[in-house]
């Protein structure tokens, strides 16, 4: 199996580094457009591996999508990253023609490959990747829901003192601080609903928390957040290439379901070896239904910008 990271920044690099510790390929290609930092980065990378045990071979290359050629999985990191007071929309203008470029050039290469979009704003630009690309729909996935519901059951361990692993825990919707939708109705601590245990009010304070994990990160830190951005990436990877089956929320296009066409907008989806294979529905009740429909409203104003470009 190979695996080809595009955007070698602090992101992509994690996502990488968690690809190549989990041996979840043969061959790891990371990509950058800027001189030698990719190279840099996979030597740093492959220097780790006698300490770390493993055995995946890490490539660097700047710009050339040669290097990249049957990649199974592709994962799009490369873009401006958010600056503090820095909207979502504000990132459309640039990042949509790198990610386009960067598409264009991949499936040069591997025309076969699913397509992972951690790219902001992340639901325009999966959108972007799939109108510009004429892919089938399940081989472009957006990442953003994961990452979100990651976030999501940090808030909730917080409160409930337990570990995050123990949690189900799911944000559908875009993947934005007003966009998202965390299901707290829906979400259990080892199948007992959260509900059980926690008060109106901390359930306000942890969807609110959550809704801004990703501003408030930026605000301490002074750019978009890594770690967690980086490891999402590559678990959705792993269940790629494992063939998991494993449900997450991901960007997928949709047609008709949850009551919304020609958008491509976080949903829980099953992820194995063909992309993302099916979208569950979790039944939202009246109130979840009209946040979902007034994301897809904010998402598809931002998917207009596309149009002006």
């Amino acid at each position: 199996m190979k695996v080809t990271v595009v955007g070698a920044g602090a992101v992509g690099a994690t996502c990488a580094d968690n690809i190549a510790r989990k041996e979840l390929c043969s061959e790891l290609v990371l990509l950058d457009i800027k001189e030698g930092i990719a190279e840099g980065k996979a030597q740093d990378m492959m220097q780790t591996a006698a300490l770390l045990g493993f055995d995946t071979k890490i490539v660097g290359s700047t710009n050339d999508y040669s290097k990249t050629a049957d990649s199974d999985v592709v994962v799009i990191t490369s873009g401006l990253p958010r600056k503090p007071g820095m909207t979502r929309e504000e990132l459309i203008g640039v990042n949509a023609g790198i990610v386009k470029s960067v598409c264009e050039n991949i499936l040069k290469y591997s025309p076969d490959a699913i397509i992972i979009i951690i790219s902001n704003p992340m639901d325009t630009m999966t959108y972007l990747a799939l109108t510009s690309t004429g892919l089938p729909k399940n081989r472009i996935i957006g990442m953003g829901g994961t990452l979100d519901s990651s976030r999501f059951k940090y808030q909730l361990s917080q409160h409930l003192n337990c570990s995050p692993a123990d949690l189900n825990a799911v944000v559908v919707g875009g993947h934005g601080d007003t966009t998202m939708i965390p299901l707290i109705r829906l979400a259990t601590w080892n199948s007992v609903p959260v509900t059980k245990f926690l008060s109106a009010e901390q359930q306000e304070k942890i969807v609110k928390d959550t809704m801004v994990g990703g501003a408030t990160l930026t605000a301490l830190i002074g750019t978009s957040a890594w770690y967690a951005p980086g490891a999402s990436g590559a678990a959705l990877v792993e269940s790629i290439l494992r063939d998991e089956k494993k449900l997450f929320t991901c960007c997928v296009a949709l047609d008709g379901e949850y009551g919304q066409k020609d958008i491509c907008l976080g949903v829980p989806v099953t992820i194995g070896r063909n992309g993302w294979e099916k979208i569950v529905d979790f039944e939202l009740n009246a109130d979840e239904q009209a946040a979902f429909d007034k994301s897809a409203a904010a998402v598809r104003s931002m998917n207009d910008v596309l149009k002006t470009l």
